[in-house]
């Protein structure tokens, strides 16, 4: 994973979160938490190829910054995940 990736994704953790909080009500039973993992996969996979195709075009930084980002979800009207 690469430093940007890591240091500036807001969105992921908030998806993180609610996923050990889903397991942490629910008694670490996964089949209980398979919609927060779901989401998790697909958010990390939305931002993932967003952050390669700005390599691609030559953009810095790789991974949009928060304003960037909400200008982004916004743009599709919310998040995709």
């Amino acid at each position: 994973m690469s430093s940007a990736l890591k240091c500036d994704m807001s969105s992921i953790l908030k998806e993180t979160d609610a996923s050990r909080q889903c397991m942490d009500d629910n008694n670490y039973r996964k089949d209980m938490c398979a919609s927060y993992f779901l989401k998790y996969k697909n958010c990390r996979k939305f931002w993932h190829a967003i952050m390669i195709q700005r390599r691609r075009d030559g953009v810095k930084p790789n991974m949009p910054t928060a304003d960037e980002r909400e200008n982004i979800l916004k743009s599709i009207g919310g998040t995709p995940y």
